[in-house]
């Protein structure tokens, strides 16, 4: 993930073959990629910005032409994947009349039909309304988890990312900054207890006795950050509510991956 122009598109280029590393190589499935890696992308499906079609030709046409250079004997790929993608009853219409969305669908049964290992997708979201979203995302969902193919997402839209991804990597003005697993992630993301109560002076005294050295947000809320408070919030309702400071709220609160990731780059911008 990364601003736009940070450099996610060229890295996708770069691994499909599209252009030359100014230094350096690229590799899938452990094959340096070159002009002569005809077989590899027998094993690759790929969504690179447009998803360019045949205009005059109608969706069914299109995936029909994809089957054939994919050198599928299985007609019936071309069914399989129009119902994966939801796009029966838009079958018949030439990609030219299609919506964006409708077009990226095409764009992503293009890249599915051969049933690759690894799946290619430059913002595979774009132009989808929010139930086209989730249905993509529940198709990629059951593509890595249950066919064992594996998806590489390059995406700006953090919230969608943050739902499916399993490893996360930050691009940021051409360099990868950071990279880590969904779990490490989290230890990373910054968290803090948030409280609300009628007598905030009074909660605050009583918080600062025992150690926990509360704050007050913009928004008028009690802050903790205590790593004690944070993993057992319990005890800090217990002491407040028998000290006569009964909460209305009380909740732990994590940094999402957009805050984070802009947190990230700001820290990096700082450094230069």
């Amino acid at each position: 993930m990364g601003l736009n122009g940070a450099g996610k598109t060229t890295t996708i280029r770069m691994l499909l073959g599209m252009i030359k590393p100014t230094s350096g190589e690229s590799y899938l499935k452990g094959e340096k990629i070159t002009a002569n890696s005809h077989k590899l992308w027998n094993s690759i499906g790929y969504l690179v910005e447009i998803p360019y079609s045949y205009p005059e030709l109608t969706i069914r046409e299109n995936l029909e032409i994809v089957r054939r250079l994919r050198l599928l004997n299985d007609s019936s790929a071309v069914d399989v994947v129009i119902e994966q993608l939801h796009l029966g009853r838009y079958q018949n219409r030439k990609a030219k009349n299609l919506s964006l969305g409708n077009a990226q669908r095409l764009g992503l049964a293009k890249a599915i039909i051969h049933k690759p290992d690894i799946l290619i997708l430059d913002e595979p979201a774009n132009g989808l309304d929010p139930a086209g979203i989730v249905e993509i995302r529940e198709l990629l969902h059951d593509l890595a988890f249950n066919k064992g193919v594996t998806v590489f997402i390059s995406s700006h839209i953090l919230s969608e990312i943050s739902k499916i991804a399993t490893r996360i990597g930050i691009i940021h003005e051409g360099r990868l900054i950071q990279e880590m697993d969904i779990d490490q992630l989290h230890q990373l993301r910054k968290r803090r207890l948030l409280i609300n109560v009628e007598d905030k002076n009074g909660a605050i005294s009583i918080l600062t006795k025992e150690g926990f050295n509360p704050t007050i947000t913009e928004d008028g809320f009690l802050k903790i950050i205590s790593a004690n408070a944070i993993l057992h919030p319990e005890n800090v309702n217990s002491l407040l509510v028998h000290s006569g400071y009964v909460p209305s709220l009380l909740k732990v609160e994590e940094e999402d991956l957009e805050s984070y990731f802009l947190r990230i780059i700001g820290e990096m911008d700082v450094i230069k």
